[in-house]
């Protein structure tokens, strides 16, 4: 703030020559400057405004300099750009032993072994990527049905045949043992869940609009990876969209897109048996002693499951959901099963929740070899209030979000 200046305390103040200058007295000293003080101050304060007026200066004639070479300087950076990105291909491909793809004006899509490019290289150590096979072919083999339970790795193949065939349409080696790719114009999405609260879009909507742009604008060269398509609204809702999407895509006669279909509605599987261009397909799991394994390899069929419990008691849900979980599941089998055999009496499913309403308000349940204390006991208000907030609700047209929503409110009744 006060530039440079000599600081002598009261005590040597009169040893001051007298050509010093005074600029500011203080409580216990006296501060001066010089004219040679002075003039090395101002030299320093005004170097940084110097350094910028040369550096100005000086970058000025050198691109006056260079004006006349400007244009193969240019020339000369994009080719070092592309020698950046080819060798960055090549050291990839080298390290992760990729193979060079053979890209055609087909339509087919033909890739062994192929595996996802990202995924692959954040595996721990020791662990190798299950590889997996894709074939897609509009005359014959247009749309893949592809069941399996969550965590599978149904999105995973979906995306790494993506990469696959972009990663070849720019050139780059790709990771598989061998790949056939037919020119791709368009490479459609609809992978994943998201809402646009701010425009008052459910993730439903957002999903709708989504697939209705993919359905507005695919063309014979067209690559579409569906995931889930449908789960934002009720099941039979959700049913109907997802097979009206999938007969659509079929069903185009100048335009048969080569089309990835993940989802969990087994109902789709029936397609294969009206469409001649729809195969099923399943990511594969074995149960052993009642727990999943993801051995995570595409295989020709439908599944019939989709291990949704067992992925819930993975992820530490209490025994005492699983255990009714699997029990509900198992009325709504026999419900469905009834309604599929022309079955007018009331189905099995409600006779066994009228079973156990009644067991439960009579303060048991009873099991096979056991007898157990009931979940509600009436004599509880809240837990009162908890079941009849359960049984007025609407499972079937209940949403996800709705669904958490109500899970909350119930949570507050608990004081939680």
């Amino acid at each position: 703030m006060f530039g440079y200046y000599l600081e002598v305390s009261n005590a040597h103040k009169d040893k001051v020559p007298v050509e010093w200058i005074r600029k500011q007295t203080l409580v216990n000293a006296e501060r001066y400057i010089t004219p040679e003080l002075k003039e090395y101050e101002e030299k320093i304060l005004g170097a940084e405004e110097k350094i910028a007026s040369i550096e100005f200066r000086l970058y000025n004639e050198l691109v006056a300099s260079l004006a006349e070479w400007v244009v193969k300087i240019q020339v000369n950076a994009a080719q070092l750009a592309k020698l950046d990105c080819l060798l960055g291909f090549s050291r990839l491909a080298k390290r992760q032993s990729y193979v060079r793809p053979h890209v055609n004006d087909s339509t087919i899509i033909n890739i062994k072994a192929g595996r996802h490019p990202v995924i692959e290289q954040q595996l721990p150590e020791g662990d190798s990527y299950i590889a997996n096979d894709i074939y897609l072919d509009p005359d014959g083999q247009q749309v893949l049905m592809i069941t399996g339970p969550n965590m599978s790795g149904k999105s995973a193949l979906l995306r790494q045949t993506a990469l696959i065939v972009l990663l070849a349409q720019i050139g780059c080696f790709v990771p598989a043992t061998h790949a056939e790719i037919g020119m791709v114009d368009k490479i459609f999405t609809r992978v994943g869940a998201s809402d646009n609260i701010s425009s008052g879009e459910s993730t439903f909507m957002v999903e709708m609009n989504e697939t209705a742009s993919i359905l507005n604008n695919l063309t014979e060269r067209s690559l579409i990876l569906l995931d889930e398509i449908g789960r934002g609204t009720s099941t039979y809702d959700g049913i109907s969209i997802a097979w009206s999407i999938a007969e659509f895509i079929h069903e185009q006669p100048k335009a048969r897109a080569k089309t990835l279909f993940a989802t969990h509605y087994h109902e789709l599987n029936e397609m294969a048996e009206m469409f001649p261009r729809i195969r099923n397909f399943n990511v594969s799991v074995k149960e052993v002693n009642g727990k999943i394994v993801f051995l995570r390899k595409l295989a020709p069929g439908g599944s019939e499951h989709s291990f949704g419990i067992h992925v819930a008691k993975l992820a530490g849900m209490p025994k005492r959901v699983v255990e009714r979980a699997e029990d509900v599941l198992k009325q709504l089998e026999k419900s469905h099963a009834s309604e599929l055999h022309g079955d007018s009496s009331s189905s099995t499913f409600d006779s066994a929740q009228s079973d156990n309403v009644r067991k439960r308000k009579s303060g048991i349940t009873a099991g096979d070899d056991e007898m157990q204390l009931s979940f509600f006991k009436l004599d509880d208000p809240v837990l009162e209030q908890i079941r009849e907030e359960i049984l007025k609700t609407d499972i079937n047209n209940l949403t996800p979000v709705e669904a958490l929503m109500k899970l909350n409110e119930i949570k507050k009744l608990l004081g939680k």
